[in-house]
């Protein structure tokens, strides 16, 4: 009875990969400058490790939840040098906090824009209703 050879690991070109997460080749490449992707080449063709794919889908988690690209790479930096991921967590759950924070200051900056504009809208509503009755006049 022979050993199975073990699976070869899937290793993803920089199309599928873009594709995958529906950004553009540019993007990854931008990625890969930062130091936060690193495939491997063959010749001039990248080849992305599934820890590249991961890190790609924490970056991308990332930038969707509002964090800057340096956040992100000190983020990873924590995971990568502690296995255990404590430092981690500790960390995203602080920077998460914070960002909540930040987003409800915006709420309540949005908010009173929102009020203000509409009692802008009702002076100028007024205004125009008090124009156009004196000029039926």
């Amino acid at each position: 009875m022979s050993a199975k050879p073990p699976p070869r690991p899937k290793l993803y070109s920089i199309t599928e990969l873009s594709e995958l997460y529906d950004i553009t080749p540019r993007t990854l490449r931008h990625y890969e400058d930062r130091g936060l992707l690193s495939p491997n080449r063959r010749g001039q063709q990248r080849l992305y490790q599934e820890r590249d794919r991961v890190r790609l889908q924490l970056i991308l988690r990332g930038r969707r939840l509002g964090f800057g690209l340096k956040e992100i790479e000190e983020m990873l930096d924590l995971y990568d040098a502690d296995p255990t991921e404590i430092t981690q967590l500790e960390d995203v759950i602080r920077r998460g906090d914070l960002k909540v924070e930040e987003l409800r200051v915006q709420i309540q900056e949005i908010q009173s824009l929102i009020t203000e504009i509409m009692e802008l809208k009702a002076k100028m509503e007024q205004r125009l209703a008090r124009i156009k009755t004196a000029h039926k006049n």
